[in-house]
């Protein structure tokens, strides 16, 4: 069978056959039917997920020893006319959990390339099945107690994206993640950011810890919740940290700020449906003559007020964020997997919703 399809950047004529599984020729061949631009948000999209995908089927050739011709992982970056530099392996049990890829269009291209990224460095999320999975959990864990800044995984992905960034710089690399390896992805954008080095990042499901006030129905209920929580918040800083003004240089959110990654996130997916009301109640606050209590209760966490006030040493959650470029799936899913998959991502017929959130 005979298809034209856009081909990192330019329209091939292709036969594809059984290299390509399934799940690729569903997606990427039927969403890349026309003329690819980068400067497409849906495009660029589409991109960023498919480079995370093929991470996860790096992982399945890896465990099910798929190698040379019969490994499937391949099509999801070639594509688009990616290769792969090399694989992340974590050095506990040698699983593959990220890939660094450098973007090579063919000399012949006649489509721009403005706009494209040279190196995307893109992370997986948790495998529940195979060899990863113990490890995988581990990580959960670790995020769960704001601790994934500690683990080796991550300092092999931090490693990664300051040697590609020192090697060759900033402009141009992309960040990618889904599920645990957003949070992977938007912990390294937050570490180069504080440091002045602002990466573009593609961040899909990324997960919030938090009471899962985003599924309560009533709209007056659940924003009665968010505005004593802020009060509460607010209160706690001003009593353990004091209200003193801090200069930009001297306030790590206000360094942040200028940082704005890309989340995608569905209401369905528990996981990181709190990204919705975490922006959402921001503009509440301030219609309401509360945004000065809530700049200053976005900043914190309960949990981490309340290790300071005992006198223990609390770290920043990893939600906690300045700025964002936030898209919600309004599509529905039936159930939990699909509200959560990568794969929703992929879709052309997708009805999404973006926002721009700039905290100033």
């Amino acid at each position: 069978m005979t298809a034209t399809y856009w081909r990192g950047g330019c329209v091939d004529s292709f036969i594809y056959g059984w290299a390509y599984s399934t799940v690729f020729r569903r997606y990427a061949l039927t969403t890349f039917t026309r003329k690819m631009s980068w400067k497409s948000v849906h495009h660029r999209r589409v991109v960023a997920a498919s480079l995370v995908e093929g991470v996860y089927v790096l992982e399945r050739d890896r465990e099910k020893n798929r190698q040379g011709s019969e490994a499937l992982a391949s099509p999801w970056w070639e594509f688009f006319h990616f290769q792969l530099l090399h694989p992340l392996v974590d050095n506990v049990d040698s699983c593959i959990f990220g890939a660094v890829y450098e973007y090579k269009p063919a000399l012949d291209c006649k489509n721009s390339t403005e706009g494209a990224p040279r190196y995307v460095i893109a992370f997986r999320g948790t495998i529940t099945k195979g060899d990863a999975f113990s490890q995988d959990l581990k990580l959960d864990f670790h995020f769960i107690q704001n601790g994934l800044h500690l683990t080796p995984r991550f300092e092999i992905a931090m490693q990664a994206v300051r040697n590609i960034v020192a090697t060759y710089g900033d402009l141009n690399v992309w960040l990618a993640g889904h599920s645990l390896g957003s949070a992977m992805s938007m912990l390294a954008g937050k570490n180069m950011a504080k440091s002045g080095i602002f990466l573009e990042a593609y961040l899909f499901n990324p997960p919030y810890f938090s009471a899962p006030i985003e599924k309560i129905k009533d709209k007056k209920v659940k924003s009665g919740i968010r505005i004593a929580s802020s009060l509460i918040t607010a209160g706690l800083a001003v009593a353990t940290k004091g209200h003193q003004q801090r200069t930009t240089s001297e306030d790590p959110f206000l360094l942040l700020s200028p940082w704005v990654p890309n989340l995608f996130v569905n209401p369905g997916d528990h996981i990181c449906a709190e990204y919705i009301g975490y922006f959402e109640h921001r503009k509440t606050m301030e219609e309401i003559g509360a945004g000065g209590i809530e700049r200053l209760a976005t900043q914190n966490s309960l949990g981490g007020l309340f290790l300071t006030a005992i006198g223990r040493q609390a770290e920043e959650p990893l939600h906690l964020l300045p700025s964002a470029n936030l898209t919600v799936n309004l599509s529905k899913y039936s159930n939990f997997k699909q509200a959560h998959g990568i794969h929703q991502w992929l879709r052309p017929d997708t009805h999404l919703q973006s926002k721009l959130h700039q905290y100033r």
